[in-house]
This record gives structure tokens, sequence and C-alpha cells, in this order.
């Protein structure tokens, strides 16, 4: 696990390297451009340095201890349920088809059995990528032609998880952020008509953001969650950014659940997220 996230964070790591940091004590001016060097949000690096001890070096472990407190919020409780129900949200390029294959592909080698439902109808190109996952990993997928009601493949899909006795569901959306109106509508149709399928479905409600994006990502999860509570988040290309100090800001600001980051392209580089071993990875990393 340690690996994983010393791979997905190694560019944040190494665009924090300042010659005048040591092995066992840096002070806390040098270390305020670190965290800034690696996208922690300004108002975040200040409190973080307010909750320092007052001694101007900085241990490791007093870092560690304050970083983690940023992680520590109510998770929201989720209703067990099978078939388990998941919405996928994000806006269009952050990696969420991917990220669906990723995660049915978890799924599929815990043991259980997942039904895709390509919910994006407004991109022809989001329902054929999709397919080629679905084939890809084999799972079944339910799917319509482009400018069909997502709302009726939503339910179709729910309802044959239901028919075969299927563990989860993932139901990709349209991500165009740009005309957020018709996309409320849209998510909220999806919702509405899921529940009809099945009770109390959408189970979970996970956004994905791109970590690229840094804390620019707050703005678009802050958008989605105001259309649709947000229930977990999963944080893609982490392994291809310096800004992985972002991830203070999405927790602090969203108090929502990171679920997954992903580290790499292949399908085993979605990982569960542990805020002790990012931070312990981070800090870590900072004192090399």
């Amino acid at each position: 696990m340690f690996n994983f996230f010393k791979k997905g964070l190694e560019k944040t790591i190494n665009s924090m390297k300042f010659a005048n940091a040591g092995k066992n004590k840096i002070s806390k001016e040098i270390l305020e451009d670190m965290l800034l060097e690696a996208d922690v949000d300004y108002d975040i690096v200040e409190e973080i340095l307010y909750y320092l001890p007052p001694q101007d070096d900085v241990k490791k472990d007093d870092l560690k201890r304050v970083m983690n407190t940023y992680f520590k919020y109510e998770s929201p409780e989720i209703p067990q349920s099978k078939p388990f129900v998941e919405l996928i949200l994000g806006v269009n390029g952050a990696g969420k088809t991917t990220s669906i294959a990723k995660l049915a592909n978890l799924y599929k080698k815990s043991g259980k059995s997942v039904i895709l439902g390509a919910c994006d109808t407004f991109r022809a190109g989001a329902i054929e990528q999709l397919k080629l996952w679905a084939e890809k990993i084999e799972v079944p997928i339910v799917a319509t032609a482009q400018g069909h009601d997502p709302a009726a493949v939503a339910f179709d899909t729910i309802s044959s998880a239901v028919a075969k006795k299927i563990d989860n569901v993932l139901i990709d959306t349209a991500g165009r952020l740009q005309n957020q109106k018709n996309l409320a509508k849209e998510l909220e149709k999806i919702v509405r008509i899921s529940a009809k399928a099945l009770s109390s479905a959408p189970h979970r409600k996970i956004i994905i953001l791109d970590a690229t994006q840094g804390n620019n990502s707050v703005i678009q999860a802050k958008a989605f969650n105001e259309i649709a509570k947000i229930d977990g988040i999963i944080i893609t290309k982490l392994d291809g950014t310096p800004k992985g100090g972002a991830l203070f800001g999405i927790a602090r600001e969203l108090e929502i659940p990171i679920l997954y980051i992903g580290v790499g392209e292949k399908m085993e580089d979605l990982i569960e997220f542990n805020a002790q071993n990012f931070v312990e990875t981070l800090v870590d990393g900072i004192y090399e």
C-alpha cells in the first residue's frame, strides 16, 4: 500500500525538494514554501503552521499529527443493498469512464458481479468507450444510442441487475458543467427513476476529480454537490501531477470521504484511500 502511495505522490514530493531542508528538522519558512509548491491551499498552509508547536524547527511527528486532522470527519451512512447502485459523476476529461472500469475490475476481483449503465447519452464517444471497457473486463452493460433518455438507461440497468441478482451497478453520467441547469435536471431525473427501479437507489453518488486540476477541482466538486449530494470521491491521475497537496483542500472544503485514488493507467492502479498512509508518505518524502 505504501508503495502505491509513494508512486502516486512521487511528482508531488519531487516538487517540494528544497536544498535547505534537512532530514531531522525543517524550518517553518521552508515548510511553508514546500507545501505551497505541492498546491496545498494557502489558508491551509497557514493553519498547519499555526497549529504546530511554537518553535521554528518542525518535527516530523508534529507535522503528521496536524495534517491528519484534515481527514477526520463523519462519513455518511451508506445503506446495504443488493444490488448496490453507484452513480458516478464528474466533468468530461477527469477520467470518469476509466475509473468506472477500474472500479468494476476491483469489484469483480473481490468476487462480486457487476453491471455497467451507459447513461452519458450526451456523447456517443462515452457510450462506445464504456462498451469497450465492459468487453475488456468481461462485465455486462446496458447502453442505447446517443440522445436517448439517460434515466431510462439507468432504470433498465438497475432492473436487469435485480432480475439477474447482480451485486454492483455502476452508472456513468454526463459531465457537462457548462450547462448546469440541464445537467441538474438530468441527474435529478436519473436519481428519481433509479429509486423507482429499486428502493433507495442510487445508494452512493461518487464524484471523479482530476488531481492535475489541483485546488480547482474543489470548485467542480462543490458545483456537483449542489446538484446531487455527493457521498464519496475518487481522485484520478495523482501520479501525473505535483499538486497532490490539493487533497487537503478537497478534504477540508467538502468533508466527503475520499474513497479511492488513481495512481496509474493499469486496471490495478486504483487503490483504497488511507489518510494516514497518504500523510505519512507525504511527510516522509518532505524529510528525505
